[in-house]
Formats: C-alpha cells, sequence, structure tokens
C-alpha cells in the first residue's frame, strides 16, 4: 500500500469523526475534564415512527445540544491502526489532530510505513506528502450535524441498520452523510459519508463526555477506495476543547 493512499486513509477517517468545531470566537483557557459519558436517554423517545428531523435532534441532543454546536476548537491526540485491503496486519501509529472550523492541524507518525503532516490556515493548505488534499471540515459527518436545522439543509429517511434508526442529511451544496442512532440514547452510532465518488463508514464503540459535549474515544473505519477497502481503528487518549490555541497553530511552514 502506497503511502498516499495511507495518509489518504487516516486523513478521512481522522477528519469524519472530528469535523464539528466551528469559526473561532473568544475561547476558553484550561484543559476540558474528560469523564466516561452516561447512557442517559435520549431527549427525544424514538420509535418506528419517529420522523427523520426529529432523529435529527435526538442526535443533535445527545451530542451535547447547542453546547456541541458552540465548541470553536477541538485537540485530539492518540492511537491508531491500519489495516491494508485483504491483510489482518495493522501498521501502528500516533495521531494529534487540531481543528478550528475549516482550519486544521494533523500529524501522523506510524513509522517506517508513513510520517505525514497536514496544515490548512484558512486560505492555504501545506501537506508533507503531495496528492493529498482536505475535504471540507464541516460539510459532513459531525461538522453537518452541528448545523443540520440551518437553512438549505435536507433531512430524508434511509432504512434500518441493525436495528438502529437512521436520517440522511444533506447540506446545501449536495454533501451527503447517512447517520444511524442508537434508539434508546440517540446517540450516533455509526455513519457513513459519500465523498468524490468514495465511501467512508464509521462506527463508534465508546464515548467520553468533554465539558458537555459527546466526543468519540473509540471508533474504527472502512474506507473504500478504487483499490480496495482499507481499515483503521483510532483511540483517542486526549481531548481537549475551547482551547487558547498559540498564532502558530495553524503556520504553514516556509
Amino acid at each position: 500500500m502506497s503511502k498516499t493512499a495511507l495518509a489518504s486513509l487516516a486523513i478521512a477517517t481522522l477528519l469524519s469523526a472530528t469535523s464539528l468545531a466551528q469559526e473561532p470566537t473568544k475561547p476558553a483557557n484550561g484543559s476540558a475534564a474528560t469523564t466516561p459519558a452516561a447512557d442517559a436517554p435520549s431527549a427525544i423517545a424514538i420509535t418506528s415512527e419517529t420522523s427523520p428531523k426529529d432523529l435529527a435532534r435526538a442526535a443533535f441532543l445527545a451530542q451535547g445540544g447547542e453546547k456541541f454546536r458552540s465548541v470553536q476548537n477541538m485537540i485530539l491526540r492518540g492511537s491508531v491502526q491500519l489495516y491494508p485491503p485483504n491483510s489482518v496486519q495493522s501498521i501502528p501509529g500516533g495521531f494529534s489532530l487540531i481543528t478550528a472550523g475549516d482550519k486544521l492541524r494533523m500529524e501522523i507518525d506510524a513509522r517506517p510505513a508513513i510520517t505525514f503532516k497536514q496544515i490548512y490556515n484558512g486560505e492555504q493548505t501545506y501537506s508533507s506528502m503531495p496528492n493529498v488534499a482536505v475535504p471540507p471540515l464541516t460539510k459532513f459527518g459531525p461538522g453537518a450535524l452541528a448545523r443540520f436545522d440551518q437553512p438549505g439543509y435536507q433531512i430524508s429517511a434511509i432504512a434500518d441498520k441493525k436495528k438502529q434508526r437512521g436520517f440522511r442529511l444533506v447540506d446545501p451544496d449536495g454533501y451527503t452523510t447517512d447517520f444511524y442512532l442508537d434508539p434508546k440514547t440517540g446517540r450516533v452510532m455509526s455513519f457513513v459519508i459519500y465523498y468524490n465518488g468514495l465511501t467512508l463508514g464509521t462506527e463508534n464503540s465508546k464515548f467520553k463526555e468533554v465539558d458537555g459535549v459527546l466526543v468519540p474515544t473509540s471508533f474504527s473505519q472502512k474506507f473504500e477506495m478504487p483499490m480496495g477497502a482499507f481499515f483503521a481503528e483510532f483511540t483517542v487518549k486526549e481531548v481537549k476543547l475551547n482551547q487558547q490555541l498559540g498564532d502558530d497553530a495553524f503556520a504553514i511552514p516556509r
């Protein structure tokens, strides 16, 4: 498997799970305390008759509601296991990711297979590896869910999956995410993103509540590419929200 393919997999998986931060306003200082998230009932009762719009609202509330929507930036650090197609042997590595609106700084270290850095400062992009593009962070997945009730977003029904209730969310530019919920809690247990002819599926297994926001801390990915399906398993070991970021957080190397 090429380094470019590995980097594309890692980028897509990380961004699909964490693309919820809005444009920064006035960040708070200090680290967010993390505690295991309780399996609280959904604020909206979910039944076989629940409308797609109410399912979207249930998912939004389960993520933290307005606290989820108002996240200004997010910092994640942890480990990753990357699996090439038809392989049971993983490639271990570590990652760090900072997002704020569409800005990001991502570093992946899975030596000797790959080391990678990607930065987008809102205007310019830097990549330590050529031909690895960053999709719009706020157009799909959690980033789209945070905007589900804004003008131009379309919500429709999709078939159930593994006894989970689901809905489709399409942003004003046509970016599409299918969400599947735990009917008891409203949590997003899985979602599927369709981007540039590729399909990326995410399965969440563990969460933590961080300052009232539900953050997946253990999740697996399946990334369908022309060369085959890649798999990845991510474990988030550190979560920080709404930090005072340094001026160089998204600086482009010269």
